[in-house]
């Protein structure tokens, strides 16, 4: 849990890192008991600032005194004054320094501890207290890779069919394997109105460009409507800064519009601020009662309790994916195992740890994992996710390729892409004639009448305006299918009897 409103979220754990990273590198930051040893991070690396500017300078017995006290970075001084002293040009002191920590960080080999510069942390900061522009998705570096945690509720991302789990191979034809997600956010987020291509691995399909438009992502995380006569559902984008409000004033509308039950959708909730997720859950959980506990590395365990902002007195189900991550989970897990609330979905993301992050003095940004948290019954779901009451799939339609809106997809064309937009024609009622990937003329007439019903130029080539409202509409039809919520309202009703 990060407090990246994950990394963090262009995508980015977590960050909401509009990429975000999740937490991915996900995205909340728990502030503990680690002022001490914080306080001997910030040591070391004054008591480095200090040798390097005893050596530039010649104080050659105050800067022996300090290699003296840390023997082990003697190797890292000589490393440092070597390249100022004998690299072929100029080199940026800083660069070496903030490269220095960096590899430090990496060696780590944990996706959710992270250093960013001034300018990164910057945007970290500004990305949880604020709207941003990108393309709005939560990033992991994983084996590698950049993967998809998850896309925002209305974001240029997910309008494009990002789903949790897709790999971005490269951005603008740049790879990007081997990046850290803070490196991969600054490549992937621009200004509203740019387009950046990402080249996206899918399952086993083959990789697809996908040209994304960047816009504005707003702060707004808590959308609510009733549906069903009386049943309220209210769906929790991610726990940002003001999430715990909109929620209170979202269940009171709904309330006074008669809600008797409650459907809450964690799906593609890539987690957020922890003391946000601490206050909605106790809404939920009665005084008390454990939310989760944290493990640190010599095994103590501290429980936090609900504050019993509530409890919400009537049926409650909750909907998860393997989107929902890092706060989400602990909501989860919390009203599961603590108040018996049934979960409906797919198995969750799994991630288990939690992160801090402090500023060095330049502004800079540290964030490290510092524990274990588990479940109320001391469950430590890291990697593993929780599984739901009622495991439920999305139609096998959800999760198609992707179709480049800038292909141009005519008679005559085979490909992968083409093999999607006849499944997406298909499951739109408009038979392509065939479903093999060759683009023929009863598919192109397949798409002129889907053109013409969605009062668009009528050519029978599939490109531009036409691949977006296709993909749109795939889209909405998924939201009036989902199986996952017509079960969350099956139990529920049953809940409410």
């Amino acid at each position: 849990m990060d407090q990246e409103n994950n990394k963090n979220a262009d995508v980015e754990e977590k960050s909401l890192a509009d990429i975000g990273e999740t937490e991915p590198k996900q995205n909340f930051v728990f502030i503990k008991k680690f002022h001490l040893v914080m306080l001997m991070f910030f040591i070391v690396f004054l008591t480095a600032g200090i040798t390097t500017f005893a050596l530039a300078f010649g104080d050659d017995e105050k800067a022996v005194r300090i290699v003296q006290d840390r023997q082990e970075f003697t190797k890292l001084y000589d490393a440092y004054d070597t390249l100022r002293e004998n690299y072929y040009i100029e080199v940026d002191k800083e660069k070496l320094i903030d490269g220095a920590i960096n590899g430090m960080i990496e060696s780590l080999d944990d996706p959710y501890s992270d250093y960013m510069s001034q300018e990164d942390a910057k945007k970290f900061h500004e990305s949880i207290s604020a709207s941003f522009e990108g393309i709005g998705a939560e990033i992991q570096a994983r084996d590698g890779y950049i993967v998809i945690v998850s896309p925002l509720k209305g974001s240029p991302a997910e309008k494009a069919g990002l789903l949790p789990e897709d790999v971005i191979l490269s951005v603008d034809g740049e790879s990007i394997q081997g990046m850290t997600t803070t490196e991969a956010v600054a490549l992937i987020r621009g200004e509203k109105g740019t387009k950046v291509k990402l080249t996206i691995k899918r399952a086993d399909a083959d990789p697809t460009d996908v040209t994304i438009t960047r816009d504005t992502i707003p702060i707004e995380t808590v959308y609510g409507e009733m549906i069903d006569g009386e049943i309220g559902q209210v769906q929790i984008t991610n726990f940002s800064e003001h999430t715990y409000d909109e929620l209170v004033v979202v269940l009171k509308d709904l309330q006074d519009q008669g809600m008797k039950g409650l459907v809450l959708d964690l799906r593609q909730n890539p987690g957020g601020l922890l003391d946000q997720a601490l206050k909605i859950t106790s809404l939920f959980v009665p005084a008390g009662e454990v939310i989760f506990q944290v493990e640190d590395k010599e095994k103590n365990i501290e429980e936090f309790s609900s504050a019993g902002n509530g409890p919400i007195d009537f049926p409650l189900v909750v909907l998860v994916d393997k989107g929902s991550a890092s706060a989400s989970e602990i909501l989860a897990g919390a009203v599961s195992e603590s108040t018996g609330v049934p979960l409906i979905g797919q198995t969750t993301f799994g991630k288990g740890t939690v992160q801090r992050a402090e500023n060095f003095r330049d502004g800079s940004n540290i964030k490290l994992t510092t524990d274990k948290w588990l479940t109320p019954n001391g469950n430590w779901i890291h990697q593993k996710g929780i599984k739901p009451d009622y495991e439920v799939d999305l139609p096998e339609y959800a999760s198609l390729p992707f179709i480049d809106p800038e292909a141009e997809l005519t008679v005559s064309i085979a490909s992968e892409q083409v093999k999607s937009a006849q499944t997406m024609l298909q499951v739109l009622g408009y038979n392509p004639g065939r479903e093999d990937g060759f683009f023929d003329e009863k598919t192109s007439e397949a798409v002129k009448q889907f053109q013409k019903d969605r009062e668009l130029e009528v050519t029978g080539v599939l490109t531009g305006s036409s691949t977006l409202e296709l993909m749109s509409a795939v889209r909405n039809k998924m939201i009036e299918d989902d199986p996952q919520m017509k079960k969350a309202i099956e139990v529920l009703k049953k809940e409410m009897k």
